[in-house]
């Protein structure tokens, strides 16, 4: 069953002889539980690609269904709750709150949804993540690598339907990227989580279960990396 459709996706900046197209009628899908890398150029509209998965940009036309969904039919209000509670985001700078702890980081938004934390999971993605002796630290107190896991925990906590992660290895050494990606392919295996990576890196993107190349807003398949 496939987790997100996206049917003939455009963005289109400006108008008249002014205007540029950073997609151009994107279409694919990606079934529940693949982890699918989007590579491309700088400027070739693989970002822009994601912030409309993610609803946090509109497109000039076309539809996102996640979960049989169609988010941008949806009112403001509703599709902010949705997007809190069926997207994980991963970002190349982390973004964590310097204030909050390790462990309220991760949980931060389930408080943010006015929910209660389940301890057993929130116990359980502290151990996969190797974080438990660092729960109650500072994301100063923390390597580049400690702080994408803590991203990466965040992400998870809600148990999100579709995980986004834009560049996530792009401020780490090799050490530390090969680590993240490994936590990626995990999370996709062990929580049936659904991903969509963005990455320059090609030895990164071999790391997925299928590729996706976007250059001048035009979207092509490369297929599976293995079966």
């Amino acid at each position: 069953m496939d987790l997100l459709n996206v049917e003939n996706l455009s963005k289109i900046y400006g108008k008249g002889d002014t205007s540029v197209y950073a997609l151009k009628e994107v279409s694919f899908s990606v079934p529940k539980g693949e982890f699918v890398a989007v590579v491309g150029e700088s400027g070739s509209g693989k970002s822009t690609l994601l912030n409309m998965i993610g609803a946090l940009d509109t497109p000039t036309s076309g539809k996102v269904y996640i979960d049989g969904k169609d988010i941008f039919s949806m009112k403001e209000r509703n599709l902010t709750i949705f997007r809190r509670r069926n997207i994980g985001f991963i970002f190349q700078s982390f973004n964590l709150i310097p204030e909050l702890t390790v462990e309220q980081n991760i949980i931060f938004p389930v408080l943010l949804d006015y929910q209660k934390p389940n301890r057993a999971y929130l116990e359980e993605l502290l151990t996969v993540l190797n974080l438990k002796e660092r729960r109650h630290h500072l994301p100063s107190q923390l390597s580049g690598g400690q702080q994408q896991r803590v991203a990466i925990g965040r992400a998870l906590i809600t148990r999100p339907a579709l995980i986004l992660a834009d560049e996530p290895t792009g401020n780490l050494d090799a050490r530390n990227t090969s680590e993240v990606i490994s936590l990626l392919k995990e999370a996709s295996r062990l929580y049936e989580q659904t991903i969509v990576m963005i990455t320059h890196s090609r030895s990164i993107s071999q790391s997925a279960d299928r590729i996706l190349r976007v250059s001048d807003g035009e979207l092509t398949d490369f297929g599976r990396c293995r079966e």
